[in-house]
Parts: structure tokens; sequence; C-alpha cells
């Protein structure tokens, strides 16, 4: 992850004194000047540029390929880097945009010369907490020099935020402007870089909006979660402390597919039906990589929950290899299905679908009128069952699994329903949808707990001989039950909770 600040100077700007903010026992140290040229690539119409993305080769670094990606805030980006010749960018980071480029060709945009005078404030250990750089660039056209602009960038390295605030301060008392973040291909390569980007946002409802408009920000919302995922997929990267890429691009998955079926008579069929479709395929192809890793992080935990009386450590270590093994192959049809023609069409699809969704007139009703009857069709098959099946309301305590994870599945589907009408209507709906939340939290230990059992016995199974493995799966499988008969007993309060009557009302 890479922090930056930038701020705009004048030609004649001085850059200050940096003692005030450097922290008791350390120094600032000057560095010796650079001359970096940079070669951006891009497609003929900048997708890169503007979805905020630089795929660059920078003479001067020692890894001189770098992609950036945008995080979640401002000035803070994913920097990956790698060796390679100017003219041959290496194959992973070409597909860690490919999900911005979507198969058009990428060739040279901008050029960018910049000679950087660098300082760093160390502490007393003489560790890198920032390093702050003032650039002289000049944007090339061959060997003519088109442009020429200054900027200083402030670069967190082990430092915190209360420092970065610190040098900001004694930057902007010198006559330095801090404003948005915009990096430097895009000032050199003019308004068409900071142009819209294709993937159109989610955006603010209007005040009175239509179905049609809640709809539209709904498949916004997915398709943004696909496609912010996607690099981070191929990078393998943690995207929290309990959270992966893969989980959230299968998670923008499942809810585009559950939106575009709850909202089915807002949206026309034969435009709907064939992403559905496709979205259902790339799922399937991230489930086998997430229920890998869901296995291996319960498998640790199961066999952790009672240290008083552990199981054999080396047997669990057997286990694990074996799912290991597993994971390893789903990612890597992850990663080969990432590669063909038919992910980038349905990624193609989806930028198309959030421009501008096919909708039926149904869709310019009111919202408040229309989106409630809607959602009380997954509502009611949650709660009654469907095909002589129970539901929610009376699901048998001594059910087989299956069943329960019917529920679940239609658990979910309510709960994507509700979540995204919930600000619109209002009234109960908000509450219902963070008790819905609860109720899928319990649901899916619930599942993953009946996988798990089943996962730790086929594996003994294949092993018949290994006496210590079966005792090892045997005892997993115990707890493992134990935890499904503890969700079945708190199963009727959590579910009580959801259903009462102020949360519902709107449904009827």
């Amino acid at each position: 992850m890479e922090e930056e600040r930038k701020y705009e100077v004048g030609a004649d700007f001085a850059l200050p004194d940096l003692s005030a903010a450097v922290p008791p026992g350390g120094r600032v140290c000057e560095l010796p000047e650079l001359t970096l040229t940079a070669t951006y690539l891009d497609t003929a119409d900048l997708r890169l540029a503007r979805a905020g993305v630089s795929l660059r080769h920078r003479r001067g670094d020692d890894l001189p390929w770098t992609v950036k990606l945008p995080a979640d805030s401002p000035g803070v980006r994913h920097e990956i880097s790698r060796p390679g010749r100017r003219k041959s960018p290496p194959a992973d980071l070409v597909e860690l945009v490919a999900v911005f480029a979507r198969g058009a060709d990428l060739v040279p945009a901008a050029v960018v010369r910049t000679v950087r005078r660098r300082h760093e404030v160390r502490d007393d250990a003489d560790r890198v907490l920032v390093e702050v750089a003032d650039d002289a660039v000049s944007v090339l056209d061959g060997k003519r020099v088109r442009a020429t602009f200054r900027e200083i960038e402030v670069e967190r390295k082990a430092g915190d935020g209360a420092l970065l605030d610190a040098v900001e301060a004694r930057l902007t008392e010198a006559g330095a402007v801090a404003g948005e973040f915009v990096p430097k291909h895009v000032r050199a390569l003019g308004p068409a870089a900071a142009g819209a980007p294709d993937l159109v946002p989610p955006g603010d409802l209007p005040e009175q909006p239509s179905a049609g408009d809640v709809v539209t920000a709904a498949i916004r919302r997915g398709v943004a979660r696909l496609v912010a995922h996607d690099p981070l997929v191929r990078l393998r990267a943690p995207v929290g402390d309990d959270d992966t890429a893969v989980h959230q691009m299968r998670v923008a998955c499942r809810r585009l597919r559950s939106d575009l079926r709850t909202f089915g008579p807002l949206v026309r069929k034969d435009w709907a039906r064939p992403l559905r479709d496709e979205l259902k395929w790339l799922a399937a192809v991230l489930g086998g990589a997430r229920d890998a890793e869901v296995l291996r992080d319960r498998l640790r935990r199961t066999a952790n929950a009672d240290p008083v009386s552990p199981v054999d450590p080396a047997a669990v270590d057997r286990i694990d290899r074996v799912l290991a093994d597993r994971q390893a192959a789903a990612l890597a049809a992850v990663d080969e299905a990432l590669r063909t023609e038919r992910y980038l069409a349905l990624v193609e699809g989806l930028v198309d679908a959030a421009r501008a969704p096919r909708l039926t007139g149904r869709a310019d009703g009111p919202a408040t009128e229309v989106l409630p009857r809607l959602v009380a069709r997954p509502w009611h098959r949650l709660t009654d069952g469907e095909e002589g099946a129970d539901g929610a309301a009376d699901l048998d305590p001594d059910a087989p699994d299956e069943r329960w994870h019917a529920v679940r599945i239609n658990g979910k589907r309510a709960r994507y329903a509700v979540d995204a009408v919930a600000p619109v209507v209002g009234g109960g709906a908000p509450k219902l949808a963070r008790a819905l939340g609860k109720v899928q939290n319990l649901l899916g230990e619930h599942q993953d707990a009946a996988v798990a059992a089943q996962t730790w016995l086929a594996i003994a199974a294949q092993r018949p001989s290994d006496h210590e493995l079966a005792v090892t799966a045997g005892r997993l499988v115990e707890r493992e039950r134990a935890s499904i008969r503890a969700v079945r007993a708190a199963f009727p309060d959590t579910w009580g909770r959801a259903a009462r009557g102020r949360r519902v009302a709107w449904l009827r």
C-alpha cells in the first residue's frame, strides 16, 4: 500500500525547514537528486487513467514496471512493481489491469520526466517515517518538452497520520497548496484522462427515486465491487483481517444475480438472463477457491477450540495439506477463468449494465410503492418455504442439514433484497436488514460446520490405514456437530427478533 499527499507549488517555492515536524531524537536527511523518466501505457480512450489506474515503466527505478490501483481512501493506492525491459511489460502486471482495459490494446500514452529532490524524516532508530519529494516535472512529446509543472509529494513510510499532518502544516505555511490527489500522468494527459470512468459509480439517489433508480444503484454497486476485487484476487491480496478478495468477488456475483432475480419485473428478461447465467459460472469458479480457504481456516479453529483436549497436530497438518492442494488447484482455475475471452465479455456486459440497465416500464413507478411488493416474494419464500418444505418460521430443529441449507439460501436472497431497498423504503426495513444479517451469519455457521464435518470424514476415508487421521477426523466431526446443535438452539430467538411485526409490516 502506498499513501501519498500531493501539493501544488510554484517555480519559486522554497522547501521549508522540516525539523519542527521531526519526532524527538530524529532527523531530516537529504538524499541525492534523481532523474526519472516514466512511460505510461493506456488504451486509446484512456480507460486506465479514467479509472484511477496506471501501468508505467520508469527508467531510474530498481523495479521499473509498476501498476498502481485505487484503494478505499484518497491518496492511498496498491502499488505492485516488477523488473522487466521497457518494451515488454510483465504479463502479470498487464493482467492486473485487464478488468479495466477489457481487451483493448495498451499503448504508450504519456512520457513524463521528473527531476526529484528528496528529503527523509527519520526517527531516533533511523527508520524512514516520511519521504518528501520535490518534483520538477516535464511532459515530453518525443524530445520536445510540451509542458512543465512542479509538485511536492509526501509519502508515508513507517510514520503515522499525525506526522503527515505536521509535515503538511510546514508545507502549507510556506505556500504549498493542498488539493485533490491527481497523479502526474493524469495532469500530463489533460482533461481526457480526468474524465468519467467507463464504470458508472452508484451515486446518490434522487429525493423521490423511482424503482428503476434503486435497481440501477444496486447493479452499479455490485459491478463496482466485482471490478474492484478482480486485481486483488489475482494478487491473492487480503482485504481485511477476516476477509479475502475471492470472497468479496464471489459475493458481488451472488448479489448481482439475486438483485436481477428479485427485481426481475423491472428489467428485461432477455437482457438479464444471460448476465445471470454468466455470473453463475463465475461464482462457481470462485466458489471452489472460497470453499477451500474457508475449510482451511475452519480446520485450525476447530482443532484449537479446546486447548485442554488437543487433537493430534500432525494429523491436522495432513488434512491441511489436502486442503492446500485443493486450494492451489482452485486458485489456478480462477486465474485461468479470468484470462478467458468469456470473462472479458462478462465484464464488458457488466460495465454496460452499470451504464444503462435495460429497464421495463414498471421501473418508472415510485420506489416506495413498487419495491416492497417485489421484496415480499423472497421474504415469503424464506418464512413460509417452498415446494412443501418448511420455511424459517417453522423450521424443524431435527431437519436434515440440507433443509437448513435451503433456508440459508432463501435467507441470503431475502437479505440481499432488503439491503437493496432499505435506504429508500425506510420504516422497519433497515432494522430488518441488520436482523437478517444476524440470521444469515447463524445459518452460515451451520452450513460451514456441516460441510466441514463431511470433509473431515471424506479425507480420512481416503486413507483407511492412517488410524491417527481417522481418530482426529472423528474428533473434529464431533466438534462440528456441537456447533450445529448450538446454531439450531439459538436460531428460534434470532429468527424471532428478525420477524418482529414492526420490522416486516412494510412487506405486507
